[in-house]
């Protein structure tokens, strides 16, 4: 377990040189302008020290990445200098799952000569807990793990897509922000570390949240490394921990093979993860059944009921977990019998009495035939005396990128975002099931699109099996705007399929936030695809 070292013995402007040339809390590095705090880890593949300090300057806490060694040693001075250009290329990068670089300083440029150190890596300091203090007592759950995983997981497919590398291969780099993110905090990728490397790194950082062990070389003093099988590699995340979800033990184990039937880039592991996710999800709502503690006989028939293979958990407190469900008496097979065949009658009646009404209104109506689309918003017909005006049929417009908005708790399948606007029906993207209507968890949330220039729409369609969704359609000044900021041009109650909605004239925006303020039947909506027409 990593532990934040302090060392109050140090004066104050103490050089590196204190403790054989490594630094120590409250000395002055950066030219004097950091005072080092508190020591979070040491990558000693590149005796990478990993610190919080104070910059002087700007009065706040940031987190530097120090590279330390000498100036004459040429290998270190070149694999130092290789890393300092990559975090400069990684500071134009952005994401909430990687802390922002602020800074990058070299001898010369920031660092004098006398400091003993090859280069310094500054960035954002990101508020929470170190990862492996996370699980130093035990494991985390499955669902709990993936929830922390997946914001990486997408950083690292994002920053892939650009052809930066980021590092995710040190768990001392990596902490849980207090909304309940894994970060890459310390963000400095080696000068041999490679893309496939980070999804390594992403597949290690699983295997740790789940059995405690980290499975690659070189990990840091405290934490257990992973045992190996007979075949020299490590054993599977199920081995150590059998609660562990067999395809979620098989996605990290995956993510280390090099082989072909490895998980090589990020969005392959961030599939796995949201349907790993999807399945906690609907596990957590199977009822619990208990066994009377009273001494009744109630507990002990519903025991002698259920076949003893079907039994998943018996738990010390008398939870009893199954699938099967409890035998019926003859009577209440037979009250259930009775029940279905006034509700098929029912059924019959009302088929009957619907069809009766289709058949007068389409008698009436000469129009052709189409498919069902619920216009919503519609505007209204001209009074009488005023020429109708002509109807708006623009273009499609392309959305440049989308991505979840959230304004409490954390996001929704952040990484199936961009299923909403691929333009396959079969293809969308999901809320998380809540277990209360909103807004009890949250206000609601919703998916901000971006096009690559200001438009003014006229209409937005939505194609959603969630019927009865309340939909608001917002434009906003940015993409990260605040919820206050944005404005409503239209909501729409939603009917499973197709929905189109009519915008009212408003001025143009790159933004458009399709914000679900209503859930749909069983407090989850779906968004399968989302299209938008320009205003003529």
């Amino acid at each position: 377990m990593t532990t934040e070292r302090a060392d109050t013995t140090t004066a104050p402007g103490q050089g590196l040189g204190a403790r054989g040339g490594f630094p120590v809390p409250g000395a002055l590095i950066g030219d004097g302008r950091y005072r080092l705090l508190a020591q979070f880890g040491v990558d000693d593949r590149a005796a990478a020290h990993l610190w919080r300090a104070r910059d002087g300057q700007l009065r706040r806490d940031v987190a530097l990445t120090v590279l330390v060694g000498e100036p004459s040693d040429v290998a270190a001075a070149l694999a130092a200098r290789r890393t300092l250009e990559r975090a400069a290329h990684v500071a134009r990068f952005s994401h909430v799952g990687v802390s922002r670089v602020l800074d990058v300083l070299s001898p010369g440029n920031g660092v004098s000569a006398s400091e003993g150190v090859l280069g310094i890596v500054v960035a954002d300091w990101a508020q929470g807990t170190d990862m492996v203090d996370l699980i130093a007592e035990h494991p985390l759950p499955a669902g709990s793990a993936v929830r922390l995983l997946e914001p990486l997981t997408a950083a690292v497919d994002q920053a892939h897509h650009a052809g930066l590398v980021l590092g995710v291969d040190h768990p001392q780099r990596v902490r849980v922000t207090p909304d309940g993110r894994l970060r890459l905090s310390f963000p400095a990728p080696l000068a041999d570390t490679t893309m496939r490397d980070d999804v390594k790194g992403l597949g290690a950082v699983l295997y740790l949240l789940v059995t405690g062990r980290w499975p690659l070389p070189g990990g840091p003093a405290g934490i257990e490394q992973a045992p190996l099988g007979q075949d020299g590699r490590v054993v599977s995340p199920r081995t150590l921990v059998p609660s562990v979800p067999a395809e979620l033990s098989a996605a990290a184990m995956r993510s280390l093979d090099d082989g072909p039937m490895g998980i090589h880039t990020g969005a392959a592991l961030a599939q796995v993860l949201s349907d790993v996710a999807g399945s906690e999800a609907e596990t957590q709502l199977i009822q619990l059944v208990r066994a009377d503690g009273d001494g009744s006989d109630s507990g002990l028939a519903f025991l002698r009921d259920v076949d003893p293979t079907d039994i998943g958990t018996v738990d010390d407190d008398g939870a009893v977990w199954t699938t099967r469900r409890p035998t019926r008496t003859r009577a209440e097979r037979r009250k259930l019998a009775i029940g279905v065949s006034v509700l098929a009658i029912a059924t019959v009646v009302v088929l009957a009495w619907v069809g009766m009404q289709l058949i007068g209104f389409l008698s009436d109506d000469t129009s052709a035939a189409g498919g069902p689309t619920a216009e919503v918003g519609a505007p209204a017909p001209p009074a009488e005396g005023q020429s109708p005006q002509t109807p708006t049929a623009g273009e499609p417009i392309a959305a440049a990128g989308v991505r979840v908005y959230n304004v409490k708790g954390t996001p929704d399948s952040p990484t199936r975002a961009n299923r909403a606007v691929d333009g396959n029906l079969g293809t969308g993207w999901r809320t998380d099931t809540y277990k209360q209507p909103f807004p009890a968890l949250k206000p609601g949330v919703g998916l901000m699109v971006s096009f690559a220039e200001a438009v003014r729409l006229a209409k937005v369609s939505i194609d959603s099996p969630s019927a009865g969704t309340v939909v608001e359609i917002r434009t906003a000044p940015a993409e990260q705007a605040k919820f206050d900021d944005t404005k409503v041009l239209a909501t729409a109650t939603l009917q499973a399929g197709r929905n189109e909605i009519q915008l009212a004239t408003g001025e143009p925006s790159q933004h458009v936030l399709v914000w679900i303020t209503t859930l749909g039947g069983g407090n989850v909506s779906e968004l399968t695809e989302l299209g938008f027409l320009r205003a003529q």
